[in-house]
């Protein structure tokens, strides 16, 4: 098995090559293509209904009738119904409208929908290519093989969601912010952070970590350098929109303050069961702020400094957990940051944890589109295979935390990388994987699941 040596040049195919990892994540694409193929062919029903049905269901069709784009509606326009998403989003949405319209000039509506799920499928797929390899590079930098990013390239819930939503877009962006973290490249990290919480909010939640880690490192100018980039960067897309379009700008806000307990949370579980919770928008903000202050207690108290992709982990895992909305795509919020997070942890606890966790994230996606379809009831007036499956979902979610924390607290093991911050040095630890040894192959280094 190739790996890299001192000086040593690293194979770029073959199991530990860049190829494979981007080879597996094209088929992984393709299959979610393949699945999404039954509503595809039938130029996707207007009907959510008939989508649950074929378990094909994705926003990217529905919101490209629904919110006019079909028509040459700008997103933000609040003529219409506005989107209910960031802005980069958006943008993205608007201008593979353009051009679905550009290239589908006079076809009839079926044919234009497939043809913009086609091209929104090939922009994902590209945006896919750069997480993996983006990973890739963040598994070696943490001490780990680099055939381990096939975790996130592999990962079954890449294959079920990938084409659901625009996550893959705010995805990327956000293991660009950690990589340029990890090159000392705080400005560049930043924007990255601003460009991502553009698209969707979780990058944002990036800056709790570097905040915890700036604090412990004694480097808080560098993290208020990335501050300042990311509230610069997200400053400067969103100006223009809001300026603009005030009202359709707002929306995105209006919306997630509006809503109640929403499908996939445990607040909507409660529901379900008849225990309503009053003040839901008061709870559900002091439920994540009360496991955040817990995580940071946890990274200050430590005996060995905790990983930013550790900590990135726990953090977004507990605003998944206490969140008033999980939707199936959200998935892959948690997986990039958990691949590079197990690295250091013995296979024998990672693997099952891991396992277990895509395991549960499948069936409930295979759950969640039968209870929509019967009126969200499966068996019985609270939807017990549904609700098994979202209480298996939560658990494995919190599993897979229990042992990124166990290695986050005292893993012997783990190695300390540049993505931590560059204070840090292999003397001090007495192992390799430090700053000096950023691919973690000098002595000491460990696999991110290695065999003991």
């Amino acid at each position: 098995m190739a790996r890299l040596g001192a000086g040593g040049p690293r194979r770029l195919v073959g199991w530990d090559g860049m190829a494979l990892s981007l080879g597996v994540t094209v088929l992984a694409m393709g299959a979610g293509y393949l699945q999404k193929l039954p509503c595809d062919l039938a130029g996707w029903p207007n009907r959510n209904e008939e989508l649950y049905q074929r378990f094909c269901y994705s926003d990217v069709p529905v919101l490209f009738r629904d919110r006019g784009l079909i028509d040459g509606v700008f997103p933000y326009d609040a003529t219409s119904r506005p989107l209910e998403y960031p802005v980069v989003t958006g943008l993205v949405m608007d201008a593979t409208g353009r051009l679905t319209r550009l290239l589908a000039a006079g076809a009839d509506e079926a044919a234009m929908v497939r043809l913009y799920f086609g091209l929104n499928t090939v922009l994902l797929l590209a945006f896919a290519l750069v997480i993996t390899a983006a990973v890739r590079l963040l598994v070696i930098r943490a001490g780990g093989r680099p055939r381990e990013a096939l975790l996130f390239a592999a990962a079954p819930g890449l294959v079920v969601t990938g084409t659901i939503n625009w996550d893959l877009v705010a995805l990327a962006v956000a293991v660009l912010a950690l990589l340029a973290w990890s090159s000392r490249q705080p400005v560049i990290a930043g924007i990255f952070i601003g460009v991502g919480t553009a698209t969707k909010l979780f990058p944002g939640l990036i800056l709790v970590p570097l905040v915890v880690l700036g604090w412990r490192y004694r480097r808080l100018p560098a993290v208020a350098a990335a501050t300042v980039a990311a509230a610069v960067a997200w400053a400067a897309v969103n100006l223009p929109i809001a300026v603009l379009y005030p009202q359709g700008w707002l929306e995105f806000f209006r919306f997630n303050s509006d809503r109640g307990a929403d499908i996939g949370s445990a607040w909507y579980a409660l529901e379900r069961v008849g225990l309503t919770v009053p003040h839901l928008n008061v709870l559900a903000p002091l439920g994540f702020l009360a496991l955040l202050l817990a995580i940071v207690v946890f990274a200050l108290r430590s005996a060995v400094p905790p990983t930013a992709a550790r900590l990135t982990f726990l953090v977004i895992a507990a605003f998944l957990l206490t969140n008033k909305v999980y939707s199936p795509q959200y998935v892959l919020w948690m997986l990039l940051f958990a691949v590079v997070a197990l690295c250091g942890v013995p296979a024998r606890r990672a693997l099952p944890a891991f396992a277990a966790w895509q395991a549960a994230e499948v069936s409930y996606w295979l759950m969640v589109w039968p209870h929509l379809l019967n009126g969200h009831h499966l068996i019985g007036a609270t939807g017990v295979l549904y609700m098994s499956a979202l209480a298996a979902r939560m658990l494995t979610t919190a599993w897979l935390c229990v042992v990124v924390a166990r290695a986050a607290w005292n893993e012997p093991d783990a190695p300390i990388a540049p993505l931590d911050l560059d204070t840090v040095t292999s003397s001090s630890l007495g192992r390799g994987g430090g700053p000096d040894d950023p691919a973690g192959t000098g002595h000491g280094g460990v696999s991110c699941l290695s065999g003991t």
